[in-house]
């Protein structure tokens, strides 16, 4: 694939770049006064008046502290003057928003899960108008300190909704245990991540990151005003709450129904072991963190029958990881190279100490990057997540297997596929038998509560300096 040259300088940061920081800070911010508005944006563009300024994916010699990026809603970009003929050009998903019903049934967000419930104001989604995010590396201080700026810069023009921080656990977990972040998809023309691991995968065209560069189909997404519709994206914003101790009770119930470990059964509902070595490469115990570049080099179909897993024996179907991401499997849709998205989430809430257990709100929170939200987010969740037949069918051609049972009956994404605890079930497939005889867990509930999101929209540098003008000129 060939790469394009791209302007680093007018695409912000977080699409292309993984800041690896230890704080954050995501304010969620409704629109006052838009001419202020205008200007504090502008504000942030120069990095003006001690304001910090917005991040882009430039090529740095050191490190920054603290990084700034800024997203808009629909009804933000309304307010701020763009037009209800242009914004008619947007991803039909961010069109209708987070909020409404349709997507989010369409996501999962049902029940404890839906919207009526979300916190902070997000459940408002015509008052949620931009989401402001700083991370800094390090310090506490300076994450106080650059957010004092930040609100005496905006207090004029905007109503602060809530504020949600977030904060790295140690070795890069996340509450339920596992490394974190260890497979992200390789963009075309993306500056090279300082430590890329080799991934037996294709380099995913630039389109399906940002607007304005040919996609994975020969296509390329745009919207109007032009001034936004290149080195732009799209992001869903999601606070996602993690019942750690409910997940714990899980494991010690289910896998002694399954007659296994909890730990392997923790690896068969995940895809990786918690130390992040792969089931495919790693079937039988977790062993020693393999090397980072061994990781993420790896595939589910292999012409050699000691490496091929066509069929979950080693890493099951509906296990996380094979879902998000089914690499060379045979799936609902298209390849998966049409379906990758960039996740930048950290965890919230305090550690959990299984010994001294607290009823304290813990989870992940960030954004899920993707240049169209209807064919890679709400596909990746609505399809490949809730659906237990997300493989293709025996009828479909390209998959001669796909009428064994293992398939058929995958059951739901343990984590965020299980709406209704009466019809969950998660199969493991009885080693060595092609799918015979399998074990099939039911009547779990699901580990992940939606406790809220939004859909945004990041501008490129040129389409935020459009925007501030637009709404101050």
């Amino acid at each position: 694939m060939n790469s394009p040259v791209l302007q680093y300088d007018d695409i912000q940061g977080t699409i292309l770049r993984g800041y690896r920081v230890d704080l954050a800070r995501h304010f969620v911010l409704s629109i006052r006064d838009p001419a202020s508005a205008g200007r504090f944006i502008r504000k942030l563009v120069t990095g003006q008046d001690g304001l910090p300024r917005v991040t882009t994916a430039e090529r740095w010699l050191k490190k920054p502290s603290g990084f700034l990026n800024i997203g808009f809603t629909c009804p933000g970009l309304a307010a701020l003057g763009v037009g209800a003929e242009q914004l008619a050009s947007f991803d039909p998903a961010f069109q209708l928003g987070a909020t409404n019903a349709a997507s989010a049934s369409a996501v999962g967000d049902v029940g404890d899960s839906s919207p009526a419930q979300w916190i902070g104001g997000l459940a408002d989604g015509g008052r949620v108008h931009v989401l402001l995010s700083l991370w800094v590396a390090k310090d506490p201080a300076l994450l106080e300190s650059l957010s004092a700026r930040l609100r005496q810069g905006f207090a004029d023009g905007f109503s602060e909704l809530s504020a949600h921080d977030a904060q790295a656990l140690p070795d890069n977990q996340v509450h339920f245990g596992y490394r974190d972040s260890i497979a992200q998809p390789t963009i075309a023309g993306a500056p090279a991540r300082k430590r890329q691991a080799p991934d037996d995968q294709e380099v995913v065209a630039t389109g399906e990151f940002l607007l304005g560069y040919l996609n994975q189909s020969g296509g390329v997404y745009t919207v109007k005003p032009e001034q936004l519709s290149r080195n732009g994206s799209y992001a869903a914003f999601r606070i996602l709450e993690q019942d750690v101790a409910g997940f714990d009770a899980f494991l010690n119930e289910y896998a002694a129904k399954a007659g296994i470990d909890p730990e392997l059964l923790a690896a068969k509902v995940c895809g990786r072991w918690r130390n992040g070595n792969p089931l495919t490469l790693r079937p039988d115990e977790a062993g020693a963190t393999l090397p980072a570049d061994q990781l993420n080099d790896f595939n589910y179909v292999n012409s050699q029958p000691s490496q091929d897993d066509t069929l979950g024996l080693k890493c099951p179907i509906g296990s996380h990881i094979r879902r998000n991401n089914p690499r060379n499997g045979a799936v609902v849709g298209t390849d998966s190279a049409h379906h990758r998205i960039v996740r930048r989430a950290m965890p919230y809430g305090p550690a959990y100490d299984p010994l001294r257990p607290t009823q304290a709100a813990r989870g992940l929170i960030g954004y899920f990057i993707n240049a169209s939200l209807r064919n890679q987010f709400e596909f990746l969740s609505g399809q490949w997540s809730l659906l237990s037949d997300f493989v293709k069918s025996a009828t479909e051609p390209g998959n001669p297997d796909a009428g064994n049972a293992v398939f058929n009956i995958s059951g739901e994404d343990v984590f965020l596929g299980v709406n209704n605890a009466a019809d969950s079930s998660f199969t493991l497939a009885a080693p060595g038998r092609m799918g015979k005889n399998n074990t099939v867990l039911k009547g779990f509930s699901r580990m992940i509560t939606t406790r809220g999101g939004a859909y945004c929209f990041f501008p490129g540098i040129g389409g935020l300096r459009y925007l501030a003008d637009l709404a101050a000129p």
